[in-house]
């Protein structure tokens, strides 16, 4: 199979490979799915995207989701923010602004499954 382009989606920051149907439309196409484009990126989005790189500027090392979930939340309805947490890591990081870790190491967000870490970039190699 060859190559094909990739891209990043505009809500969720998952990985989106070319399809035939989009053919026509691929400069165009920023949404990976009807529910993402329905979704888009709103101002809670943009408040956890801050607020991750706000707790990583603040201290060394990795910060969880949920924390950002909590700080933006500001209450018990924190869990409801979660997966909005998971989308703004995994857009920062195809802004390169951070990465995604599991086990210390760096893992692709658009596959990762179960609890993650954010860290700043690390520009050593």
């Amino acid at each position: 199979m060859a190559d094909l382009p990739e891209k990043t989606c505009a809500s969720c920051g998952r990985r989106m490979t070319w399809r035939a149907k989009w053919a026509d439309t691929w400069d165009e196409v920023r949404h990976c799915s009807v529910g993402c484009r329905k979704h888009g990126v709103t101002a809670v989005d943009r408040r956890l995207e801050a607020e991750i790189l706000s707790l990583l500027a603040s201290r060394p090392g990795t910060v969880c989701p949920s924390e950002a979930a909590r700080a933006v939340a500001g209450d018990d309805s924190w869990r409801g923010l979660m997966e909005p947490a998971r989308r703004a890591a995994r857009r920062l990081v195809a802004a390169g602004d951070v990465e995604i870790t599991q086990g210390g190491k760096r893992v692709d967000p658009s596959t990762a499954r179960g609890p993650i870490r954010i860290r700043r970039i690390r520009r050593d190699g």
